[in-house]
């Protein structure tokens, strides 16, 4: 049996391997703000939330027209235009509730930070946390997932904004890691985004059959379903069956816990450790890799089960 790690000496075993590299720049955990006393984050810069529900989408001006709610202290319910990311405005549907960051700056208001905010989505994300909150619990020290156990119960968001609970993956073979998309470390996680995708077109030419990719956002409050789309698109990603996940924190620090990945804030940096999981079609983790350098033909090797 693999014997069991405690959370820091499984960081340092990954430090170790990474050359004790892991500390990641400019990925500070923002507090959040209130109208009432919005937070310049650059020069000319200020903040607020913003809840709303999208009117239309305007591809050449890349825009969102968005009928928004009060702002107290700053700005009466209205319906304005707004700048958005390229992510953002390419999964933007009309009559779409969200909630956002609206940003002021010198040169017009944009918005960031946007998330879909329907209650249908809100329940099915709220009562997946909690029922992984629970099952963490009840494990206790032993949430940690072994080789040969299950893959825990969840439910995120994707890259196009849509609910996706992971028994959505049954009966599909799954190539599962962790990343996120401000990660500057050409190492880390750009590295393993890199590996995914030669993955994925190894696993095609080779005939790998019903194979599913999944990347978990270590930094779910900046990578929204837009950023992550975006994060695709620049890359020229195949989403055709890679799906980038992200959603509340709470289920995303329980999620963590129960696959042995640490994440850990500290200022202005993320440190964490990464690993690539291979789990079969009854869902459960049959291979595991620590850190970003695994072998394409290994993985190729047990997708087709030789």
């Amino acid at each position: 049996m693999k014997p069991r790690y405690s959370p820091a000496s499984r960081l340092a075993r990954c430090l170790l391997m990474a050359g004790g590299v892991l500390l990641i720049p400019g990925c500070a955990k923002q507090e959040s703000t209130t109208a009432a006393n919005a937070v310049a984050i650059k020069p000319g810069e200020k903040r607020y939330p913003l809840t709303g529900e999208i009117v239309s989408a305007n591809t050449g001006r890349q825009t969102l027209i968005v009928a928004h709610d009060e702002i107290k202290g700053f700005m009466m319910a209205m319906t304005m235009e707004f700048k958005v990311a390229s992510g953002d405005l390419a999964i933007a549907k009309s009559g779409q509730h969200i909630r956002a960051e609206l940003v002021q700056r010198d040169d017009g208001f944009y918005l960031e930070k946007i998330w879909s905010d329907d209650a249908a989505t809100r329940r099915a994300l709220d009562a997946a946390a909690s029922a992984l909150a629970q099952d963490t619990a009840m494990r206790g020290k032993d949430a940690y997932r072994e080789v040969g156990e299950n893959l825990p119960e969840f439910t995120l968001l994707d890259q196009e904004g849509r609910a996706v609970a992971g028994n959505r993956f049954r009966g599909k073979q799954v190539v599962l890691n962790f990343i996120f998309t401000r990660c500057p470390i050409a190492t880390m996680c750009p590295a393993a985004t890199e590996r995914m995708a030669a993955l994925q077109q190894a696993a095609k030419a080779a005939g790998a059959k019903d194979l599913e990719l999944v990347s978990l956002s270590l930094d779910p409050e900046y990578d929204t379903p837009g950023i992550l789309k975006e994060y695709a698109q620049i890359r020229r990603l195949d989403t055709a069956n890679w799906s980038f996940l992200t959603g509340p924190d709470d289920a995303m620090r329980q999620l963590l816990a129960q696959m042995g990945v640490i994440r850990e804030f500290e200022g202005a940096t993320i440190k964490h450790t990464l690993a690539t999981v291979l789990i079969n079609e009854q869902g459960k983790i049959i291979h595991r890799v620590e850190g970003s350098n695994w072998l394409i033909e290994d993985f190729v090797r047990r997708l087709r089960k030789e």
